[in-house]
């Protein structure tokens, strides 16, 4: 999980399998060459290259169609959390109900651990929804007549699950998000942040190896959202679980994503790490879209880091390659002298205040290569 500081803070990344790297993960959703096109013959739009080429307006005016997924491909891996993010109408929201098919995709292939999921019956597809992928919406869905404990049981209750066990199982959930003692509460009785908190319980009730999080924090107030984004990461921090994460809001997707995939009209337009979208924007319409981003909370000393000179490599404090530039600005003046960049006992790298007001003096200029980075 990307670390960031001050409004973003830094969060220790999680290893889902001990000893291997996140490239090293299974991949749990591939997704290759995917289209969702809405309107009259659909399919005759990814089959056709003149019109898949064209724009939005011409193919609606062509054909009648809309295009809203173009041509994606991308894979989730086991353990991470993937944001999605992009603005109004991007089609973030439509890519990531293709994954479950709760909008069936037009062409493309899409496989979760391996399996067709194009190719899954109704009831196959049905126990993925019940029991591997479960959404978390923006909309909460709570049954207004049932209890706290029986929102978070009700998968498990569809499941088949006896009453004491899944009443147990709800009871575990709901501690784990935080609503000890509200078990007996009604949804009408709770404020939006525990409502939400109660949709993520249900959801995790069920034990699925992906959770999907289509905007679920836009209609809470900027404090509770807070809340959540943080709920979110110790949950993912404590076990681990993969996380799809739609969202159109760019410090939420830097403060829980560990990839990033950045659609515009349909299409990824750039698919990195925080620090590879915020240090080296893809075109004009990405580094439009980080403008604004504190970067010295986001890149890291990789990117202002120079070789070690003669007896440097065994003295100062040591800093991981992880550490934000805004945390070695403090180390460094902290020290009164360089800090080593260090991983697994190997130092990697010097910083200094010179490389530091460089890399800081080239934040204001995100066009440019930073001249300081060093390849570890």
């Amino acid at each position: 999980m990307a670390g960031t500081s001050a409004d973003m803070s830094a969060v220790p990344d999680t290893a889902p399998e001990s000893g291997s790297s996140p490239e090293e993960q299974p991949t749990v959703f591939s997704v290759r060459n995917l289209w969702k096109v809405f309107g009259p013959r659909a399919e005759r739009v990814p089959e056709d290259a003149a019109l898949a080429g064209l724009g939005a307006a011409e193919l609606r005016e062509r054909t009648g169609c809309t295009a809203a997924v173009r041509d994606v491909s991308f894979d989730v891996r086991k353990g991470e959390v993937f944001v999605v993010m992009g603005l109004s109408g991007s089609g973030k929201s439509t890519l990531v109900r293709c994954l479950t098919r709760l909008i069936e995709p037009t062409s493309g292939t899409l496989e979760m651990d391996g399996e067709d999921v194009r190719a899954m019956d109704r009831g196959t597809l049905r126990e993925l929804r019940r029991r591997r992928a479960a959404m978390v919406f923006q909309h909460f869905g709570l049954l207004p007549h049932r209890t706290v404990l029986d929102n978070v049981a009700y998968g498990l209750e569809i499941q088949g699950m006896g009453r004491a066990e899944r009443r147990e199982r709800a009871a575990e959930m709901v501690a784990k998000v935080g609503l000890a003692g509200l078990e007996k509460r009604r949804p009408g009785q709770l404020s939006g942040g525990q409502q939400q908190r109660v949709g993520l319980a249900r959801a995790l009730a069920v034990d699925p190896e992906v959770l999907l999080f289509d905007e679920p924090f836009s209609a809470l107030d900027p404090l509770i959202r807070r809340d959540m984004q943080e709920e979110v990461v110790r949950l993912h921090r404590e076990e681990g679980r993969t996380m799809v994460f739609i969202t159109h809001d760019l410090a939420e997707a830097l403060r829980i994503g560990d990839r990033i995939a950045l659609m515009r009209d349909g299409r990824i337009v750039q698919l990195g790490t925080p620090e590879e979208i915020v240090g080296s924007p893809a075109d004009d319409y990405v580094r439009d879209f980080v403008r604004d981003v504190p970067r010295e909370q986001v890149l890291t000393v990789r990117r202002a880091m120079r070789p070690a000179g003669d007896g440097e490599a065994g003295e100062g404090p040591a800093l991981t390659p992880d550490t934000l530039i805004s945390d070695a600005i403090e180390a460094v003046a902290r020290s009164g002298g360089p800090a080593r960049v260090v991983d697994g006992g190997r130092c990697l790298g010097i910083v200094d205040s010179a490389c530091l007001l460089n890399v800081v003096a080239r934040i204001a200029q995100p066009h440019q290569e930073t001249a300081g980075e060093v390849a570890a």
